[in-house]
């Protein structure tokens, strides 16, 4: 790619970035359709033992519902694969793969403790497994599109 092209999918990756972040934000800490409750109705919540929820999602799906499942589980996944797709494309220093993971999951720490504090939702050790392996998958999806572009390109890989 030369410098011009890169220039402007930096910009339009880092653009994307906010927006998503924006988005992440406002479902993880705003949105009443998500598990948010009213002022009145908050309390401490939390889940420590891992896999319990995701266990409980899927074994009480057909009285959850699909749309409860997906959300759950596969929306926290979900949720994080933009995270560790575009920071590397945006940032150099970020493309290291250890790196997006150990901070993917250091990001969805933060919101857990966050979310209890507030009592804006509930501190999920299942959330931040899923929002890990988002990260981790969301990398995954980077680094082939990497081996993929210098073998068109033709560069050492």
């Amino acid at each position: 790619m030369n410098k011009g092209t890169k220039r402007r999918v930096k910009k339009l990756g880092t653009a994307f970035f906010v927006l998503y972040v924006l988005i992440l934000v406002y479902l993880l800490f705003f949105s009443e359709g998500y598990g948010r409750v009213a002022q009145a109705e908050r309390e401490y919540r939390y889940n420590l033992v891992p896999f319990v929820e995701i266990r409980r999602f899927w074994t009480y799906r057909e009285q959850l519902g699909m749309f409860a499942l997906f959300t759950n589980i596969f929306g926290n996944v979900m949720g994080f694969i933009p995270y560790g797709f575009v920071l590397p494309v945006i940032a150099r220093r970020m493309r290291n793969g250890f790196f997006i993971i150990l901070s993917g999951f250091c990001i969805s720490l933060s919101v857990e403790v966050i979310q209890l504090i507030t009592k804006v939702g509930c501190f999920d050790v299942d959330d931040m497994i899923l929002n890990t392996l988002g990260a981790a998958l969301g990398y995954g999806i980077y680094a082939v599109c990497e081996i993929f572009r210098r073998k068109h390109n033709g560069k050492k890989i």
